[in-house]
């Protein structure tokens, strides 16, 4: 896999490609992400990297359950920015590469495979064939955290869009199933109990709202007690969204995923032992060359580059070279180099009053705590010459 050396974007020239990559907006979020972006605005935490509209839905949104409080949110959001900062992660695909991932999944079978019905993408995790001792001698868990953190980022940069490309929809959330047959009480050891924690708390405060569906397959009664313990270090809002099954679970999965798309271990019709197994395929639209040439026709860099995505700049290796213009989908992606959404910067203008506004209270306040540091300098001075 090749590496991006930069962040990057993407640019749409027609309002067809604004609605696959972006989506529609809800009205009622749009009022929420407008107010959060002027709060966090008029405090001084404006940051263009991180200020697009679903960055911002997805923190905004988290804290539904806790009544709107947007100052709540704020404060999530420049942890959330802080952590960016201090973990690296805008470069994080450039600068980190983790050499051990066939020898990780091995003792720990994980990967992304195919999509649902929606055209999701699917995530899986064979935990009960998890071997922790195993991957403790391949790896530590920094360097497993740092993994994940990757494919979350790759997801999101990645994966999503080339989703969305593919169902001609907005896509922006992930069907996860993870398979715990023969897990008990017995796998959650200090370890594991601290990489699943590390895991959770960086996915629900700095991957929110990314989560469609979980189904925990082949539950047994081991995992149904260590369920209860689990469910302890959950919010309400993440347990709606799991389902827990046992071994009666194929009826379930096919009714939210497409056989195509399931391995043969889940019941589906999917086997791809050529390649080392279904986990280590990575199956899905991000490594289809029609899609990929169409994502990296509409790519550009925040240095200014655009419209080319050199090897240097790509992700994943999709050996593609020569594509050009085959894929229907290229339509949605023509003349996009020459585009450039304004939109952001508009609405950035309008709190422009706002600020100057903010800035001349401000001069206000600094002149009235000269002139209150005078009055106390002048009583100073007459309790002196009264105590003489």
């Amino acid at each position: 896999m090749k590496l991006l050396s930069q962040p990057f974007k993407f640019r749409w020239r027609s309002q067809s490609q604004k609605l696959l990559l972006e989506g529609t907006h809800n009205p009622k979020d749009d009022k929420i992400v407008d107010a959060f972006r002027e709060l966090l605005f008029l405090e001084g935490h404006l940051s263009e990297k991180h200020l697009d509209y679903h960055t911002l839905l997805r923190n905004a949104l988290f804290l539904r359950m806790r009544d709107y409080d947007l100052m709540k949110a704020k404060d999530m959001f420049v942890q959330y920015v802080k952590w960016r900062e201090e973990m690296r992660i805008d470069t994080i695909l450039q600068e980190f590469s983790f050499e051990e991932c066939e020898e990780v999944r091995k003792c720990y079978p994980h990967g992304y495979h195919g999509v649902d019905r929606c055209g999701r993408p699917v995530y899986i995790e064979r935990i009960g064939m998890a071997d922790l001792d195993m991957l403790l001698r391949v790896t530590t868990i920094e360097r497993f955290v740092k993994h994940h953190i990757c494919e979350q980022e790759k997801t999101l940069s990645w994966r999503y869009p080339a989703c969305s490309l593919a169902a001609k929809k907005h896509i922006a959330s992930t069907i996860s199933i993870l398979d715990v047959k023969d897990v008990g009480m017995n796998h959650f050891s200090n370890p594991a109990r601290y990489l699943f924690m590390e895991i959770q708390k960086i996915d629900s405060c700095y991957y929110p709202e990314t989560l469609h569906l979980l189904f925990i397959v082949n539950a047994g009664p081991g995992f149904r007690v260590l369920w209860k313990v689990i469910k302890a270090f959950l919010d309400a809002r993440t347990l709606a969204k799991i389902i827990v099954l046992g071994s009666d679970y194929k009826r379930s999965l096919i009714e939210a995923i497409d056989p195509s798309n399931l391995p043969s271990f889940l019941g589906g019709d999917c086997t791809f032992c050529d390649t080392g197994g279904c986990l280590f395929s990575d199956k899905g639209p991000w490594n289809d060359p029609e899609i990929t040439a169409t994502l990296e026709a509409m790519l550009y860099t925040e240095e200014g580059e655009q419209g080319k995505c050199s090897s240097e700049k790509s992700a994943f290796d999709h050996n593609n070279s020569g594509f050009e213009d085959a894929s229907p989908t290229n339509e949605i992606a023509r003349d996009s180099r020459k585009y450039v959404d304004e939109h952001f910067f508009q609405k950035l203008q309008a709190f422009e009053p706002m600020i100057q506004d903010a800035k001349q209270k401000i001069k206000m306040l600094e002149t009235a705590m000269e002139d209150a540091k005078l009055v106390l300098k002048g009583l100073s001075q007459h309790m002196e010459e009264l105590k003489r």
